[in-house]
């Protein structure tokens, strides 16, 4: 059994293809697809659902060539790793992808671009990319999971959407648009979307495709001077790391951090590749963590209000640091639906009601409480230990 993979981006096929095709005794693809390029000779079997296309290749006898369609490049988020895990070894001939015509069509370089896929079970991931990263490409390969959907939930970010529908087809329009605008309107299949902070940025040179890479070469649970703070109101970094461990801030998360303060652990998060929204009721604070956020040059959202009130109209979260509020706070965000949820204490007294709070709502608990001492110098030369007052961190997990 042959197998080859021709891409197809509306313009002329791909050399060697006519040769294939000729030969092909199966042709798989999409309907119009087939209608433009499937021979008369060969049999013809329309894409819907993947498997039973699947069984057809796989059906071909030794010496029978079977050939599949597909737009752009098959093996970009494409045919052919389904084709590999079916164990069908093919030939692929590619076209441009469906990423790079539209980056032509909007003339800016892509080496900084991530590319995420959008489909059904991803879709809030991608949309996480989206809101953390500042130039993102989704694919928009599932019902339910396009542009409007993407828009809608980008609400509350600064993002221009571009969206390219039927590229290379008869009915290709790329329109820009906001996030709020895409949200309303209805879409031609197939489409793709950009996602970008600033429409008219030149990135910066790059080393490696997507943007620089996560965790950050500086590390993390950065030193308290990393950060503007009021008075030493800030998570340590002892208590940081800890934090951040059980939070597992990463690409495709959403992390609330609530009463920020300076929003420490929210920078800490958006560094390490998630969307954070931080929420702080002073105002004072909340300047404070805008200007740390741009100081590191990561987007967090800051949500300026009181909790709980100011968490109930907020994207559902992946994960919750709570750096501030009593056990109304705790029990609010013990029921936002997160999977893992981290409470730092500092009153003895908390720990009863936050651990009750959290085991309710289903999660398995656990405490430890972070008491570092650090190097300081002495006027001689020598040094000794200086205590932190001690912090309980309660966390809570639940397994999926």
């Amino acid at each position: 059994m042959a197998v080859t993979v021709i891409g197809i981006d509306g313009g002329d096929l791909p050399r060697g293809a006519a040769q294939e095709l000729e030969s092909a005794r199966l042709v798989v693809g999409g309907k119009r697809h087939l209608d433009a390029h499937a021979p008369e000779h060969a049999r013809k079997f329309e894409l819907g659902p993947l498997e039973p296309a699947l069984n057809a290749l796989s059906a071909l006898s030794g010496d029978e060539h079977g050939v599949v369609l597909a737009s752009g490049d098959p093996g970009f988020f494409g045919a052919v790793r389904a084709l590999r895990e079916r164990g069908i070894r093919c030939t692929v001939l590619p076209s441009t992808s469906s990423v790079q015509q539209l980056m032509a069509r909007v003339g800016r370089s892509w080496d900084d671009v991530v590319v995420v896929n959008a489909n059904g079970q991803d879709l809030a991931k991608a949309i996480n990319v989206c809101r953390a990263r500042p130039a993102v490409v989704v694919l928009t390969t599932a019902p339910k999971a396009g542009p409007a959907q993407i828009g809608s939930g980008l609400t509350g970010w600064r993002r221009t959407m571009v969206v390219a529908e039927d590229l290379g087809g008869p009915y290709e329009s790329v329109v820009t648009v906001d996030p709020a605008e895409a949200a309303k309107r209805t879409w031609r299949e197939p489409n793709i979307v950009l996602s970008l902070a600033d429409l008219d940025d030149v990135p910066h040179r790059g080393w490696i495709v997507g943007g620089e890479p996560v965790p950050p070469a500086t590390g993390w649970a950065l030193s308290e001077d990393e950060f503007s703070h009021r008075d030493g109101v800030i998570t340590s970094a002892e208590v940081r790391a800890v934090a951040l461990a059980k939070l597992a801030p990463r690409p495709g998360a959403l992390v609330w951090d609530v009463g920020a303060g300076s929003g420490s652990v929210a920078v800490e998060c958006a560094r390490l590749g998630a969307a954070a929204i931080a929420v702080e009721s002073d105002e004072a604070q909340a300047m404070r963590l805008i200007t740390n956020a741009a100081s590191h040059g990561v987007d967090v959202r800051v949500e300026e209000g009181e909790a709980p009130q100011a968490l109930r109209n907020l994207p559902r979260p992946d994960s919750i640091f709570v750096g501030a509020g009593g056990t109304e706070v705790v029990t609010a965000c013990a029921h936002a639906g997160a999977t893992r949820v981290v409470v730092a204490l500092a009153a003895l007294d908390r720990i009863g009601p936050t651990r009750d709070a959290l085991r309710t709502a289903g999660y398995e608990v656990e405490g430890v409480q972070l008491s570092a001492s650090r190097l300081a110098e002495l006027s001689d030369g020598a040094s000794r230990l200086e205590s932190a007052n001690p912090v309980v961190l309660i966390s809570g997990h639940k397994k999926h």
